[in-house]
């Protein structure tokens, strides 16, 4: 890097070193930093670090493990966690699944041989690296009275049961209980702190958030808060009535779908509040037993709510939902925008894609339907319309199509393709689910999956291809979630 006269860069000011590094990625700050004291020094200015994206653990970009790069951690957060204005976070604890201590093997979502005897010493080991890690940042960001971001994933369903939260192993942990409580406290001083927080999300953060955290947030950050998003596998609600009336100018909100209430629909539909833009809801299926659906927003609720939030927009992710209870759920006057339908063995019937493609045929835009099952039942057995095609056709915002699980007949894809065009952003449809009817490939030429790829790129106007790697489409659906609703709520 050298300049004009045979100067060189350790002759430039600090000011302008720090502009050029404004430029590089955090890794390459990082990494630039090793050229010399005088870099390093320049590393460390507060303007360089008012963002901080991380994701730790998981073997993600070819790191190494969870508790090999809490180190790492404790080195950013020491140096930037007093003043970082937004941070965004993603812990996982392991790469894989485990299952939890003392778990029913057979109730787990990926089988692991019942005779490895490490799967105990691992589980405690990934519980006690999560526990420390949470315990460096919120250590670090606790007095950060300028954080206006805070954004929080904990891929910890390995460390839990099935479903819901599970804390009766933690003592197993050593001071296990002491570090939660520890955590749950510099949480609520971090609440009390804050003068400008807009955007709190914490997402499966295991043993983090309680009822009564949100009681700890400060008036100023009440009054600037955007975003809210709170969820975790626990059986009570984490945000009550009362802390939701002092979070008057809230634009987007997130929770779970059991725990969004009567109660709480019509506070939002108060006149005097900010008319909410976003809301993202979390049904899953395997809580119903312990949070059911009575006492949830009703049909008359959510017209009053669209009536003082007129632009409102939902996105809905339900986690092994049978089709009767989602008739419960998709109300009429609900202005459904994405949905994402996800399961390991229920299904989705007909009729109701036939309900969702009359109801949402004005609002809906994006549709999600996954199922991770060696079956692939055809929706269109017993219907002259194939209910896919019909949806694609009456639902004229809709711009993402993806589908893994259920059969898709190559005819009813180039019917889908030349229906919505170009205007059909994103078509993802894995090559298992894609099917061939016999009587139709008679009357064509050639390779029929080279034929089907040349029709439907015809129709959408663009080169297309079926996903070969279903492990692209089945994704870990709580991530997705936190990811969707994160773009969900930033688009509005």
């Amino acid at each position: 890097m050298a300049l004009c006269g045979g100067v060189g860069a350790m002759a430039l000011p600090s000011e302008l070193i720090v502009h050029i590094f404004s430029f590089l990625s955090d890794r390459d700050k990082l990494r630039a930093s090793a050229v010399c004291s005088r870099w390093r020094e320049c590393l460390f200015y507060p303007a360089l670090w008012t963002e901080l994206k991380l994701r730790i653990g998981g073997g993600c970009n070819g790191g190494g493990s969870s508790s090999e790069e809490t180190p790492k951690l404790e080195f950013l957060m020491r140096k930037f966690g007093s003043f970082v204005r937004e941070l965004q976070l993603e812990l996982a604890p392991v790469e894989g699944y485990l299952s939890p201590l003392n778990s029913d093997p057979s109730s787990t979502r990926m089988d692991q041989p019942d005779s490895d005897p490490q799967l105990s010493e691992r589980w405690r080991d990934a519980m006690a690296t999560y526990l420390d890690q949470v315990l460096c940042v919120f250590s670090s960001i606790r007095n950060n009275r300028n954080l206006r971001k805070l954004s929080l994933y904990g891929d910890t369903c390995v460390l839990q049961q099935e479903g819901l939260l599970d804390r009766s192993n933690l003592h197993q942990i050593h001071q296990g209980d002491k570090k939660i409580n520890e955590i749950q406290q510099l949480f609520m001083e971090l609440l009390s702190n804050g003068r400008q927080l807009r955007w709190l999300s914490c997402s499966f953060m295991l043993g983090l958030v309680t009822p009564s955290s949100l009681a700890s947030l400060s008036n100023p950050s009440a009054e600037t808060l955007q975003h809210l998003s709170l969820l975790d596998h626990q059986l009570g609600p984490l945000i009550s009535p009362s802390e939701l009336d002092r979070l008057s100018n809230l634009h987007s909100l997130s929770v779970d779908f059991a725990d969004f209430t009567s109660e709480l629909c019509a506070l939002l539909a108060s006149p005097q509040r900010t008319p909410l833009h976003r809301l993202s809801l979390l049904l899953n299926g395997a809580a119903l037993e312990f949070k059911p659906l009575e006492g949830t927003a009703t049909e008359d609720d959510w017209k009053a709510l669209i009536r003082v939030s007129a632009n409102l927009r939902v996105y809905i992710m339900a986690l092994e939902v049978d089709s009767s209870e989602l008739l419960r759920v998709l109300k009429p006057s609900l202005p459904l925008e994405r949905l994402h339908l996800d399961s390991y063995s229920s299904l989705v019937t007909d009729a109701t894609l036939e309900l969702i493609s009359q109801q949402y045929n004005k609002t809906l835009t994006h549709f999600l339907l996954l199922r991770d099952d060696p079956d692939f039942p055809d929706l269109s057995v017993n219907r002259n319309e194939d209910p896919l095609v019909l949806l694609s056709w009456r639902c004229t915002q809709l711009a993402v199509l993806v589908i893994h699980g259920y059969t898709v007949w190559s005819h009813n894809l180039v019917a889908i393709s030349r229906l919505r065009g170009s205007n059909l952003r994103i078509l993802t449809v894995s090559e298992e689910s894609i099917d061939f009817d016999p009587d139709q490939s008679v009357s064509i030429e050639g390779d029929p999956v080279h034929n089907l790829v040349k029709e439907v790129s015809l129709g959408l106007g663009r080169v297309w291809h079926p996903c070969l790697d279903s492990s692209l489409v089945l994704s870990e659906p709580t991530q997705h979630f936190h990811r969707e609703l994160h773009t969900f709520s930033v688009g509005m």
